[in-house]
């Protein structure tokens, strides 16, 4: 890592206590949308998919399953070693951030469930975009789910303890300077920590600015992983589809 402190997202998603907090993440929900979009986006059998921020690879493996040849990326080493296990011929993990593109060319890149808006500067952000654009084919697909922004803030629920592992994580969300914000403290070990998950607050209207400038031709929009139509506050997703 060079000299800047350390980002958030690289040590909080690279500590175990964060994979035992989201281990009840519903992976049958997520393995429809991978179904449900593969088919949608009408993918040839052969299609080369790279999963950016893949984390852990669960994703990446499932499509894999599917028959596709995969590459998963992630900025997080320790997540990258754990997925390295799953690799085969069509299934390559590897270390990468997200603003730099890809020396390969892609059919599809997918960026799952809310793995974008990390960084302090909005520059980056249009910097991603560009780097998923130069990384796709010339008949490729970007794919990026995110949170739907009205929803969540609608339905923040400012605190709550969650008991997983006999570890009780308290929890509190809040919204400040354009960020969803949420504070994780408890206790493993005999030691006591503290971690601030920091998403940007990013809508629709937020990605149509940046994809314009990055040059990129939004084709659709759906709002679950049924790929149900995207309605503005009660959404859950806000899933873009672009070229």
């Amino acid at each position: 890592m060079h000299q800047e402190k350390k980002k958030w997202f690289a040590s909080w998603f690279d500590t175990p206590y964060y994979h035992i907090l989201y281990k009840d993440r519903d992976y049958g929900e997520a393995q429809l949308f991978m179904d449900n979009l593969t088919n949608y986006l009408n993918l040839p059998e052969d299609a080369k998919i790279l999963d950016l921020a893949c984390g852990k690879g669960r994703h990446s493996v499932y499509l894999n399953q599917l028959g596709y040849d995969v590459t998963g990326a992630d900025l997080s080493e320790n997540s990258i070693d754990e997925a390295s296990k799953y690799s085969n011929e069509k299934l390559h993990f590897t270390v990468h951030d997200m603003r730099e593109p890809f020396d390969e060319k892609f059919d599809a890149i997918f960026n799952l469930f809310t793995s974008f808006g990390y960084f302090e500067d909005d520059a980056d952000n249009v910097k991603t975009l560009k780097a998923i654009c130069e990384s796709l084919a010339e008949y490729g697909f970007g794919v990026i789910d995110f949170m739907n922004v009205n929803h969540v803030i609608n339905n923040l629920v400012p605190e709550e303890v969650k008991t997983v592992e006999g570890i009780d994580f308290h929890i509190k969300r809040y919204v400040e300077d354009g960020h969803i914000f949420k504070e994780i403290d408890f206790d493993a070990c005999g030691e006591h920590y503290h971690f601030t998950e920091k998403v940007q607050a990013l809508t629709l209207e937020d990605f149509e600015r940046m994809m314009e400038e990055a040059g990129i031709y939004l084709l659709d929009i759906f709002g679950d992983y049924k790929l149900r139509k995207f309605f503005k506050n009660d959404s859950e997703r806000l899933i873009m589809i672009f070229k």
